[in-house]
């Protein structure tokens, strides 16, 4: 059995490299695949002189994509058009493993994430699993949201959980559509038409950071609206545009808030 781990990031900075990190020291034997959005081509005359390539610092996160620090992870690097969904198809065709693990950029793994996964797959009855979910700040939403991610159901199963699939099932449901939203959704609706999603014991810890931005009810009630959406045939793209516009906001919204 070998496991191949595929995450999907909008890019390589310090922060994904120190969760890469750690997913090294969860998964030491396993085959870590990221993958990058294809970085558009600059119009011409895009910014500075026409006929000179714009000068670009050495940032933190220039840094952190050095090949040493990369090489040192043993770890493959990969690109596809930007979206969740088209990024973890990818991965998934590019993996040697006969078992897949998608991994969220900011989902850590329980430490003994790999014998977790190894023993539940032992029994060959089981196609696709996840695990539950917790959160990395304290809140009761947060905390319901929490303990519901035990039961195995649409509302309840999601891709920020950690989700492992053999490679000859996933394959078989044709993997995940090329979506840029609700890819995770539409993956586990394929899966339940082939076998039950099995909730590991342990829990995966997630970012709160978006709920924290945007404000815990309003967040979940956003959610929910999309969700809702989605569910009653709304395109995947027009929703994710739609989603875009709500992190942009937020991101203006905290920089103004900065003295």
């Amino acid at each position: 059995m070998r496991l191949s781990v595929i995450i999907p990031t909008r890019a390589l900075d310090a922060r994904v490299l120190q969760h890469l990190t750690r997913v090294r020291a969860a998964l030491p034997t396993a085959e870590i695949l990221v993958v990058e959005p294809e970085q558009p081509r600059e119009p011409p005359h895009a910014g500075g002189h026409p006929d000179r390539a714009p000068s670009r610092q050495l940032s933190p996160e220039t840094m952190a994509r050095s090949p040493g620090a990369i090489a040192a992870l043993d770890l493959r690097r990969l690109t596809a058009e930007r979206g969740r969904g088209t990024q973890c198809r990818a991965g998934a065709e590019s993996a040697a493993g006969n078992l897949l693990l998608f991994l969220h950029d900011d989902t850590r793994l329980p430490e003994d994430a790999e014998a977790v996964i190894r023993r539940a797959f032992e029994d060959p009855s089981i196609g696709a699993a996840c695990f539950r979910l917790a959160f990395d700040r304290r809140h009761w939403l947060l905390g319901i949201y929490g303990w519901l991610s035990r039961f195995e159901t649409l509302f309840t199963t999601f891709g920020d959980q950690a989700m492992v699939v053999r490679r000859e099932l996933y394959d078989a449901v044709g993997g995940f559509p090329d979506w840029p939203l609700f890819e995770d959704v539409e993956l586990a609706r394929r899966l339940r038409r082939r076998t039950r999603i099995r909730k590991l014991p342990q829990r995966v810890v997630t970012s709160a950071e978006r709920f924290e931005k945007r404000g815990m009810l309003r967040q979940q009630f956003g959610n929910g609206w999309l969700m809702l959406r989605f569910l009653l045939g709304a395109s995947p793209t027009r929703l994710a545009a739609h989603y875009e516009a709500q992190r942009a906001g937020q991101t203006r919204q905290t920089e103004g808030a900065i003295p």
